[in-house]
């Protein structure tokens, strides 16, 4: 099992307003992203990548007004997006409240938290159009929508079809420009950091310090703008 950061999820309460804050906070635009029908949200993207994290991305996400949710009624959207906690939060500026690892062996990463007794989710098949073709994945969604750990444990995606000979053809990194913008550390405090680690030690997830005190997710981004740290503050 191989496991990397994939991306960060920076929830907007619109698009606009997510747009216009990458733009006053880490000076650039995010690119165009696309829809996801299935739980009605949409999406911009901007390039992340080190040689460290040589897939890392950064997504705005916010709801698509007029678009429906997920398809039964019982559920929720992903990222906790129907919190009212969260939802308040993100109506005042948009916020970095989660994380999503990459790995090629989903259901074999999903057993090992189960084991410890974390849910992390089903495994869906979601896909979106892009300008290459059909981009494809499974990802890990709880019927709760629930992110786990304030958004410190990450949610867990695999790209591709699950047989497909080159499941990374179509990642996002490769289709993004360069943004002069780049991921340099990631770093968690968590009231519950003994569990926490021990759920990053059964996916194999290394280089993300994890220390006990109030829940917070910690990224570090170089910027046009210089150093910039997002925070999660617990949301």
């Amino acid at each position: 099992m191989t496991i990397h950061i994939d991306h960060l999820v920076i929830a907007a309460h619109s698009l606009e307003q997510g747009v216009q804050w990458c733009e006053a906070t880490l000076g650039v635009t995010p690119e165009a992203g696309g829809e996801h029908p299935q739980f009605g949200t949409h999406n911009r993207l901007l390039k992340i990548a080190t040689p460290a994290h040589s897939l890392a991305y950064l997504e705005i996400i916010a709801i698509q007004p007029g678009a429906k949710g997920p398809a039964n009624p019982n559920a929720k959207r992903w990222f906790d997006l129907d919190s009212p906690e969260l939802r308040a939060a993100i109506a005042k500026e948009p916020r970095l409240v989660h994380f999503v690892a990459g790995t090629d062996a989903l259901q074999a990463a999903r057993i090992a938290l189960k084991n410890i007794g974390i849910d992390r989710g089903p495994a869906l098949p979601a896909s979106r159009h892009t300008r290459k073709g059909v981009l494809q994945w499974q990802i890990t969604v709880r019927e709760d929508g629930y992110r786990l750990f304030e958004g410190c444990l990450p949610t867990l995606i695999q790209w591709g079809k699950p047989d497909e000979a080159e499941p990374l053809r179509l990642h996002p990194r490769n289709s993004l420009p360069r943004s002069k913008v780049s991921l340099d550390s990631l770093a968690i405090t968590h009231p519950s950091a003994a569990k926490l680690q021990a759920a990053y030690a059964a996916i194999g997830l290394e280089g993300i310090p994890i220390s006990e005190g109030p829940a917070n997710l910690s990224a570090t981004l170089k910027t046009p703008k210089g150093p910039v740290t997002l925070e999660s503050l617990g949301v």
